[in-house]
């Protein structure tokens, strides 16, 4: 590793929807890396995978709903319990439906507001009070969308806002806690071929994996490549398209 960036060797990271397409593709790539891994994700099942592939010594796995405060404070203590310390969160889990403003349920609407900002909100939260008391800085890693910019397709309102209060939440952090060496960034993708963009019917009879839309390992890429930052620079906000889309 050379000195222009740090190396994730023993890095403790929380990934939230590991189980997920990008999120199990965030913990495989920090684990290559050489660092360590908090999978979390609402179903245990979900985490089956990680857990055959890598042994308790560089993966541990926990359940929860990333809507309940708890569930953020038992990921960074689950980080702390088995590895010491935590370095980076992710927060990655998400969930998005497509569709007219009144297409949505009023359950509907409700899920992607807890999920998307208050699970990102609580992760922050738990990260911010570790980070503090070890008192070296720390990564806090969104991932977001380019919906939240203005800039994805139509159909979906309520998720671009959720998305747009991601991003508003990053830039809002970074000027609160560059100073004490804890860095925001929001990673925010076009379209990306898992069963999330899938399900939520925005690519109508098209199936992603037949199209020229990124795959989960490249928002993989960037989230290592941010971790590996040296610590005199950040990176803000990272947008991401496929050379298939238009915007």
């Amino acid at each position: 590793m050379d000195h222009f960036t740090r190396s994730l060797q023993d890095s403790v990271v929380v990934v939230t929807g590991a189980g997920g397409g990008i999120g199990g593709a965030i913990a495989r790539a920090v684990l290559r890396d050489g660092g360590r891994v908090v999978a979390g994700d609402l179903r245990v099942e979900a985490l089956e995978a990680l857990r055959e592939e890598w042994d308790e010594s560089r993966v541990v796995t926990a359940t929860g709903d990333v809507r309940d405060e708890a569930t953020a404070d038992a990921l960074v203590a689950a980080g702390v319990d088995a590895f010491g310390r935590v370095d980076s969160v992710v927060a990655n889990a998400a969930i998005g439906y497509y569709g007219g403003l009144l297409d949505y349920s009023a359950e509907e609407c409700e899920r992607m507001v807890d999920v998307n900002v208050k699970g990102t909100v609580w992760l922050a939260r738990a990260a911010v009070r570790q980070f503090r008391a070890q008192g070296d800085g720390g990564d806090i890693v969104i991932i977001g969308s380019v919906a939240g910019l203005l800039i994805g397709g139509g159909k979906e309102a309520v998720y671009a806002a959720t998305k747009g209060a991601q991003i508003n939440l990053g830039y809002a952090l970074d000027r609160e806690l560059r100073s004490e060496g804890i860095r925001t960034t929001t990673i925010a993708p076009a379209g990306v071929n898992t069963p999330f963009a899938a399900a939520d019917g925005r690519f109508g009879d098209l199936d992603p994996s037949q199209g020229v839309f990124m795959e989960p390992e490249d928002i993989a890429a960037a989230v290592a490549y941010t971790l590996r930052q040296p610590r005199r620079m950040r990176t803000e906000l990272w947008t991401m398209w496929s050379m298939a889309e238009q915007h």
